[in-house]
C-alpha cells in the first residue's frame, strides 16, 4: 500500500485494474485505493508480469503493506510459501469498516470530513516540525498582461493563455537557478530532486483540496502547462463522480517538489502558506490588480501581484529566498521568453 498523503496510515483497495498473469508496463493503472483524497489510481513503475494478487478489493490494509507480487522479466517463479518483503502472507489485513448501526454511534463522516482532517493532521505536523520563515515582494505585471493580450488576440476562447501559466512556468524556471527549494525530506536527509514537478493546489467542490503535480515543469511549453493544469482542474473537480474522469493519479500526488498556491480567484491579495511535508517550501500568488505605482518619476496604476514564499529553514535562508523571488520577478519581465 503506497503512501499517497503526508499523513496516511492505511487504504482501501477498490479494484485491480490488472489480473495474474497479466503483463505490466511502467506507467499502467495497476489498482483503485480509496484515500482520505478520493479514490486514486496506483500506477507501476517497472515492468513485469503481475504473478499473484495478495489483498482482494473491499480490504483495509496498512500503508506499507504488499498488494500483489511482481515477477519482473526473466526472473523465474517464486515458491509459493515466500514470504512478502519479511512479512507473512495477509498480514496487516483487515476487513473494509462498515458503518455503525446508527442506534449506538454518530454517523461515518463523509469524503469532505475525512479530507478535512486529514489536511488538519498534515498542516499540524508541518507547523510542529518545520521551522517556518516567510518572505513576499509584489511584481509588476505589466509586461506580461500586455504579452498575453497580444497572444490571445489570435486565439480562441478555449485556448488562451491564463496569467496562472505564466506565475507556474516562471517558478520552475527559478527552481533550476534554485534547486534547494525542490527538494524533499527523506530518511531525515534532504534531497534535491531534478527534474522539478510543480505541484498545483486545487480546491474540491465539496470541500478540502489537493497538491498534485505537473511533471518536469520547466520543459513543459506555456500551451502544454495550461492543457496540463485545464486536465488536473477538470479531474479534480469531477472527483466522485462515476467513470474514470474524477481519478487522480499516485504520482500525480508523491511525486511534487515544490508546491505552488493562488487565491487570487477568490480575492485575496496574498496568501502566506504551510509547507506541505516532506517538501521544504511553498509559493504563493495572489490577486491580479491595480495598484499605483511609481515609474519614471510619475504616479501610474500598474496591474501587480503579490508573490510570497514559505521556506523550510534547514533546508534555507532568507537571503536565497529572497533571491529566489527576485528570479520569479526578472523571468516575469521577460514573458516572451517563457
Amino acid at each position: 500500500m503506497p503512501v499517497l498523503g503526508a499523513d496516511m496510515e492505511a487504504g482501501t483497495l477498490v479494484a485491480w485494474h490488472k489480473a495474474a498473469g497479466d503483463e505490466l508496463h511502467r506507467g499502467d493503472t495497476l489498482a483503485a485505493v480509496d484515500t482520505d483524497k478520493g479514490v486514486i489510481d496506483v500506477e507501476i513503475f517497472r515492468a513485469g508480469v503481475l504473478e499473484e494478487i495478495l489483498v482482494p478489493p473491499g480490504t483495509r490494509v496498512p500503508v506499507g503493506t504488499p498488494l500483489a507480487r511482481i515477477r519482473e522479466p526473466g526472473e523465474p517463479l517464486a515458491e509459493p510459501d515466500e514470504p512478502l518483503g519479511g512479512a507473512s502472507r495477509g498480514a496487516g489485513l483487515q476487513p473494509a469498516k462498515t458503518a455503525p448501526h446508527p442506534a449506538h454511534s454518530a454517523p461515518a463522516p463523509s469524503p469532505a470530513d475525512r479530507m478535512r482532517r486529514s489536511i488538519a493532521a498534515a498542516m499540524a505536523r508541518s507547523k510542529r516540525e518545520i521551522p517556518h520563515y516567510y518572505l513576499w515582494t509584489t511584481i509588476d505585471l505589466a509586461a506580461a498582461t500586455r504579452w498575453l493580450a497580444g497572444v490571445n488576440a489570435e486565439r480562441p476562447i478555449g485556448r488562451r493563455l491564463l496569467p496562472g501559466g505564466l506565475l507556474l512556468k516562471a517558478t520552475a524556471l527559478a527552481l533550476e537557478e534554485f534547486p534547494e527549494f525542490s527538494a524533499v525530506w527523506e530518511h531525515d536527509r534532504l534531497e534535491l530532486r531534478r527534474p522539478a514537478h510543480v505541484g498545483v493546489a486545487i480546491a474540491l467542490r465539496g470541500g478540502g483540496l489537493v497538491v498534485l503535480a505537473i511533471h518536469d515543469t520547466a520543459a513543459r511549453s506555456l500551451d502544454e502547462l495550461m492543457d496540463g493544469l485545464r486536465d488536473l482542474t477538470a479531474r479534480v473537480r469531477s472527483a466522485g463522480e462515476s467513470g474514470d474522469a474524477g481519478r487522480m493519479r499516485s504520482s500525480e500526488l508523491t511525486d511534487s517538489t515544490i508546491t505552488v498556491t493562488s487565491l487570487g480567484d477568490r480575492g485575496v491579495e496574498g496568501v502566506l502558506g504551510v509547507i506541505y511535508p516532506p517538501q521544504v517550501a511553498l509559493v504563493g500568488f495572489g490577486r491580479i490588480g491595480e495598484r499605483p505605482s511609481v515609474v519614471n518619476g510619475e504616479v501610474v496604476a500598474r496591474p501587480v501581484v503579490t508573490a510570497s514564499l514559505a521556506a523550510d529553514h534547514r533546508a534555507s535562508d532568507g537571503h536565497r529566498g529572497g533571491l529566489f523571488l527576485a528570479a520569479i520577478d526578472q523571468l516575469l519581465q521577460e514573458p516572451e521568453r517563457l
